[in-house]
Order: C-alpha cells, then sequence, then structure tokens
C-alpha cells in the first residue's frame, strides 16, 4: 500500500507539472547584453509604425547622432526626441524600434531597467514576436500607456488559444482570456500587475527593476521585482551563468497550456524595444488618462514634456 501510495503521488506531481508547469528549470546563460553591445545584439528597425503612431522610427546611424540612443560602461540609453517642436503635417516624433538578431523558443529572458519612458502620450514596450504576427504569437513583458500604472503582460495569438478562468498561480489580475489578436480589437489575454511601481513613474522614482519572461511549452510566466525588493533572486540579481526559474517564487503573469498549445501559436521568437506616441492604444484612450490636450497635438507642440521618455537599460541577458 505505501509503495502504490509513493507511486501515485509520484504521477500526480508529474501529471501537475506537465498540465500547469508549476516548477521551474535550470537555464544557461547564452546572451549577455550591457552597454555598447546593444548595437551588435539588436537591429535598428526604421520602419513605418505598425500601431499608428505619432512617431518617426530612426536608423541606427540617426539614433547614435541625435543622441537618441548611447552607450556607457553598464548603461544603454534608448529615447524618443525631446527638443523638436512638429507642425501638424509630416512625420512624427523621432523615436527608436530595435529588435534582436537572434530568435529564442524556449528560454528565459531578464531585462534589468532602470528606467522606462514616461509622459503623456507615451507607449513604451519591451516584447517578443516571430515572423508572422499574430500566427506566430506575441508576448508583452512590458507595455502601457500614458504612465497609466501598473505594468501589464498580454498574450496575441491567432485563434485558438485562451487561457482559463481558473487554476492560475500568479499574483497579477487576469483580464480577457482569450489570446485570439483578431477579437475586440486585439486586446489579448492580459494579466494586469499587482506592483503599482512595475511601470511609468512610480517604476522610475523607485530606480527601476527586473522583469523576466520563462516560455516553454509549458507554459508562460512573467515576474517583476522592484529595484529595492528583498525577494530578487540572487542569480537574477547578479546575472549568474545558470538561472534556476524553480527558486523565482509565483509569477506575476502565469499562461499555461491548458487550453492553448504554446508550440502551435508560438514560434520562436526575437526581442522588440521601442517606444511610439499616441497610436492605437495611447493615442484612444489619451482622453480618460487626465493627460492635456488631444495626444497628437500634445505630442507635436510639447517637446519638453519627453525629457524622460527614455529607457536605461543596466542588460538584457537571455539564457537557454
Amino acid at each position: 500500500m505505501n509503495k502504490f501510495i509513493c507511486l501515485l503521488a509520484a504521477f500526480s506531481i508529474a501529471s501537475l507539472t506537465q498540465i500547469y508547469g508549476v516548477l521551474g528549470a535550470t537555464y544557461t546563460l547564452s546572451d549577455n547584453i550591457v552597454g555598447n553591445a546593444f548595437y551588435d545584439a539588436f537591429s535598428w528597425e526604421a520602419i513605418s509604425d505598425p500601431t499608428h503612431g505619432r512617431v518617426k522610427y530612426v536608423d541606427q546611424a540617426t539614433s547614435r547622432s541625435q543622441n537618441l540612443t548611447y552607450a556607457s560602461g553598464n548603461s544603454f540609453i534608448l529615447r524618443g526626441d525631446y527638443k523638436t517642436y512638429l507642425g501638424s503635417g509630416g512625420a512624427g516624433r523621432a523615436s527608436v524600434r530595435i529588435i534582436s538578431k537572434k530568435s529564442y523558443a524556449t528560454h528565459v529572458a531578464v531585462f534589468d531597467v532602470r528606467h522606462m519612458p514616461q509622459g503623456c502620450g507615451t507607449w513604451p514596450a519591451i516584447w517578443e514576436t516571430g515572423p508572422d504576427w499574430p500566427y506566430s504569437g506575441e508576448v508583452d513583458i512590458v507595455e502601457g500607456v500614458n504612465d497609466q500604472a501598473p505594468n501589464a503582460a498580454t498574450l496575441h495569438t491567432g485563434p485558438g488559444c485562451s487561457m482559463p478562468s481558473s487554476g492560475r498561480s500568479h499574483t497579477g489580475t487576469s483580464g480577457q482570456l482569450d489570446c485570439n489578436a483578431f477579437i475586440n480589437g486585439n486586446t489579448g489575454c492580459g494579466v494586469r500587475f499587482s506592483q503599482w511601481n512595475s511601470f511609468g513613474p512610480p517604476f522610475n522614482s523607485n530606480g527601476g527593476g527586473w522583469f523576466a519572461m520563462e516560455r516553454n511549452n509549458n507554459f508562460i510566466k512573467v515576474w517583476f521585482w522592484p529595484r529595492n525588493s528583498g525577494s530578487v533572486p540572487s542569480d537574477l540579481r547578479n546575472g549568474a551563468q545558470t538561472v534556476n526559474t524553480g527558486n523565482w517564487g509565483t509569477p506575476a503573469a502565469h499562461f499555461p497550456n491548458t487550453q492553448c498549445n504554446i508550440a502551435e501559436h508560438f514560434d520562436a521568437h526575437r526581442i522588440i524595444i521601442n517606444l511610439t506616441f499616441c497610436g492605437d492604444w495611447a493615442g484612444n484612450v489619451y482622453g480618460q488618462s487626465g493627460c492635456p490636450s488631444s495626444c497628437v497635438d500634445f505630442v507635436n507642440t510639447n517637446p519638453g514634456a519627453f525629457r524622460d521618455a527614455y529607457f536605461d537599460f543596466a542588460a538584457v541577458r537571455v539564457y537557454r
């Protein structure tokens, strides 16, 4: 009888691990991107904004000559222009969108961020996607608009991927459960974080923090630790050669594979970091944000309002 109980317990643990992905794993450092290494690890996308923002994405040479990106030691800055008055016609406010040269399937991505863009009309994001959106999937790790905290992590997919209404172990609050990008204006299946200092001015005034995302075929998880948190895992904080996500505690957002075949809906992804203004989200909700004027008029005529519209990365580390 005791042997039977032990076997049953082992089967139950294995089943839970397979179904819900509750246990972590050990990953080895693949890419350690710090300071000037961003220029080698990422490509600059000088493209029309897919989200229709009041923005002009510039190439690497322009971003460097205009100080929209610069690196020093363990700091990489990516920012929007804060000097130029824009007329009602012509190009939008200059900014930067970069995409990793490498693609990643099963992996952990860690973002050590000291500062993120803030200001009315801003829409900063750190995310991953594949070559055939939305069928390749999208994972939004950091995203928000108009200084509206907290952060939200969201999946966007083709039809057939959704999240369960119960049984998810995370500290955040689930929103829409259907991840299908073709319904409800591409809302996706999101989780609103519980920590107010995970986005915007509260994040910046606290010295930033760490975001981490783990993806495998059983689940996708996203964590956040504020800069002054006593619970930051030592392997993550120190940029160790290996990390064990099983020691990282309950994530802010947990997306299990119970109603979404992750291997089917998510291809290998490249990391994207960008800052746009207004557009499909920030512009559409601008009137409810407490910001002045209209979004486009504010972005056009208040360049000084974007002095703090910048990312400061201490590191991006990818483990596989």
